[in-house]
């Protein structure tokens, strides 16, 4: 806190010493060894439009000091200035500016926005060649009067150039950024084209997996089903055989009956056949009269009187009549 105070003094008393240096509107500060230009002091004075800063050891001048906007005439001759800050184009009052005999190669672009300067001394400082023809020679007045002049044109034409060289590298700029967006959009395109490629891939793998299981669960039921029938034309055919073995030895009993049966059907036709035709020959032919026939004609009428009397043998004899009739 004190030193605070103790620096408020100061800055007071160094005010108050640059206040007793001013004459009029007028503030000289030339061989002081000034390394440091007393900005806040300065500023304190504003009345003193007219700055005196020669024959000091001023090497540069901070960018606060072009905050000195009230200033009008300023003497920086004879220091060791290098350069000139970049906001030197604030100073829009400037009349007057003395850089005799300085360090100085080139000045701050916006040096051209020094629109009020009438006067400008750059001799004996180490300018770039254009800048120095620009400058000319300042041996008087008047040709000082035109340096200023003349050099604010020259840094108008190159701060013209420095916003075309600028506007050509934002264009250019803007010019990569658009080929980086297209780039950026061309991978963001490549790389959804590979995913959907991915995916694609991927759900024809799932298809071909899904359509061999199904396949192969086709297979194994067709397998299974031949199984089963295979099984089940096993069991049909033990069934046939069990049945067949069943009944085997009946089928041979009943060939053997049927055959034994014919042969006594057969046997009885002969015995028939051969009855009626020995009855024939015994009633119709010469034969009647032997011994043999005898009893077989006996036989023969007996058994007819026997038929007739039945009913059912009349009833076919009435009917046989009758259709005679």
């Amino acid at each position: 806190m004190q030193s605070r105070y103790t620096s408020d003094r100061m800055n007071k008393a160094k005010v108050e010493s640059l206040r007793d240096k001013v004459e009029g509107n007028e503030l000289d500060l030339s061989l002081c060894n000034l390394t440091d230009v007393p900005v806040k002091e300065l500023a304190a004075v504003p009345k003193a439009t007219v700055l005196d800063l020669s024959c000091n050891n001023l090497t540069t001048l901070t960018p606060d000091f072009c905050t000195l906007t009230h200033l009008v005439k300023v003497d920086l001759s004879k220091n060791q200035l290098v350069s000139l800050p970049e906001e030197i184009g604030q100073l829009y009052s400037l009349q007057h500016l003395d850089l005799y005999n300085n360090k100085l190669t080139t000045l701050p672009l916006s040096f051209c926005q020094l629109r009020s300067l009438k006067w400008l001394d750059l001799k004996d400082n180490p300018l770039e060649p254009i800048l120095a023809k620009a400058a000319g020679d300042c041996l008087n007045e008047k040709q000082c009067r035109q340096c200023s002049g003349r050099v604010l044109q020259h840094m108008r034409f190159l701060q013209e150039e420095a916003d075309k060289e600028r506007e050509r590298k934002l264009l250019k700029e803007k010019e990569q950024e658009k080929k980086r967006e297209a780039k950026q959009r061309e991978r963001e395109a490549r790389e959804r084209e590979a995913q959907k490629r991915k995916k694609a891939e991927e759900k024809e793998r799932k298809r071909r997996e899904y359509e061999a299981q199904m396949t192969a669960q086709a297979v194994q039921e067709q397998q299974k089903k031949k199984k089963e029938d295979k099984k089940k034309r096993a069991s049909q055919n033990q069934d046939k055989k069990k049945v067949s073995v069943s009944a085997g030895v009946p089928q041979t009993r009943r060939s053997w009956c049927s055959r034994l049966f014919s042969l006594l059907l057969r046997v009885l036709l002969l015995l028939i056949v051969g009855a009626t035709a020995t009855i024939g020959a015994c009633r119709v032919t010469e034969l009647k009269k032997e011994a043999f026939c005898v009893p077989v004609n006996l036989y023969t009428d007996e058994a007819l009187s026997w038929a007739r009397g039945l009913d059912v043998v009349q009833q076919v004899i009435q009917k046989i009549s009758d259709l005679q009739q």
